[in-house]
Formats: C-alpha cells, sequence, structure tokens
C-alpha cells in the first residue's frame, strides 16, 4: 500500500513502518530480473477484470478521408509499378492544355504586333501612356486631404445634376 502525497497517512502506522515497506519495493523491484525489454509488461495484460483497459488513441491525420485515399492511391500504383514522382494522367493532360494554350496566345501576340500598322502602333502608345498618367493623377488624388475629395465629389454631382435638368 503506498500512500501518495495528497492523501493522509492511517491514523495507526508510524512513519518509519511506511519507509520501510517503500525501501522493501524499491529492493523488490531491483531483484526482479530484466527480461530483455526496454519496457516492463503493464498491469492490464495480468487479465484482472476490474481494471480499464486502455484504448489506442486514433491519429486524426490517418482518420481524415483525404489521406486515407491518398494512401489508397500510392498504394496502387505501388501495386502497378508506377513511380511516385509521376502526375496522376488528369493532371498531365491538364498541364498539357494550358501550356499549349499559353504557347498558342504568345503566337497570336507576336502576330498581331506583326500586323499592326505603324497609325495602331502609335495609337497604343498613346493609349498606354494616357492610363499611366490617369494612374499617377489617381495615385496624387489618394494623398490628397479627405475635405478636398468630398468637395471634388460635389462639383461633379452639381454638374451631372444641371446637366440632367438641361436635358
Amino acid at each position: 500500500m503506498s500512500w501518495g502525497a495528497g492523501q493522509h497517512l492511517p491514523p495507526g502506522l508510524p512513519r518509519a513502518t511506511l519507509r520501510k515497506s517503500a525501501s522493501m519495493y524499491t529492493e523488490i523491484q531491483r531483484e526482479q530480473p530484466d527480461s530483455g525489454n526496454i519496457l516492463n509488461q503493464p498491469d492490464y495484460i495480468d487479465g484482472n477484470p476490474d481494471l480499464i483497459k486502455p484504448k489506442k488513441l486514433l491519429n486524426p491525420v490517418k482518420a481524415s478521408k483525404s489521406h486515407q485515399e491518398l494512401h489508397r492511391e500510392l498504394l496502387m500504383n505501388h501495386k502497378r509499378g508506377l513511380s511516385m514522382e509521376s502526375k496522376p494522367e488528369l493532371q498531365r493532360v491538364l498541364e498539357h492544355r494550358r501550356r499549349n494554350q499559353l504557347i498558342r496566345q504568345k503566337k497570336e501576340e507576336e502576330e498581331a504586333k506583326k500586323l499592326q500598322s505603324p497609325f495602331e502602333k502609335e495609337l497604343l502608345k498613346r493609349h498606354q501612356r494616357l492610363d499611366q498618367l490617369e494612374k499617377e493623377q489617381e495615385k496624387q488624388e489618394d494623398h490628397a486631404p479627405e475635405f478636398i475629395k468630398v468637395k471634388e465629389n460635389l462639383r461633379r454631382t452639381s454638374t451631372v445634376t444641371g446637366i440632367e435638368k438641361a436635358a
């Protein structure tokens, strides 16, 4: 009988007796021969029906459906002799299609650039320049104080309502 730190000693037993029994227990433990196992056999193997036998905890990763499906696919690939580095057929086909589509788009853009007249090229340059200027103006407006933005919005709405009244 061992008493833990939080339990009270029985009234009839002196401390010396308890120490003696504890030291005897450690001696018994030392005298038992090692069975060669690193871990001693647990108490529940004795077959005592009063003890609750522990159950093995489930690993949530291994219990997930996606992990089970992936494991099943890997096993099937291994049985068929496919290497683990090769991709599934559907993924290979989709990547091949994407690659071909990108190549086609680049060729079409190059052909469109070759077929453009000098006038179209100049229009494109001006359009890009205007877009760039608009972006710079938006950046500058973002740094303006809030009351200036509100005032400009009021001016725009007043001019729009004035034009609508005239029409």
